[in-house]
């Protein structure tokens, strides 16, 4: 990933089938079975990690006070919508 320059050693138990299946998936690729899981993991923190982080970021936010009134924004949003119109 871009931005992260240090490595750390972690331990991580997983079901011995899906071992087995980083391993083939790794001869599969003539590549190490690290590398296959860094890039499992790299695309979950791409995708579905990345969402969970915005939404923590997003409920944090409004525990800040940081929201928009969701009245308010309708109202804006029906006035936009009313200049929109023809006729």
């Amino acid at each position: 990933m871009d931005g992260m320059t240090g490595k750390v050693q972690l331990s991580l138990r997983v079901p011995a089938g899906m071992a087995d299946e980083f391993t083939r998936i790794a001869a599969a690729l003539d590549r190490d079975r690290s590398w296959v899981m860094l890039r499992a993991l790299r695309l979950y923190l791409e995708g579905e990690g990345s969402d969970v982080l915005r939404d923590a970021e997003g409920l944090a936010a409004l525990d800040r006070g940081e929201g928009a009134d969701f009245d308010a924004v309708m109202d804006e949003a029906d006035a936009i919508l009313a200049l929109a119109k023809p006729g």
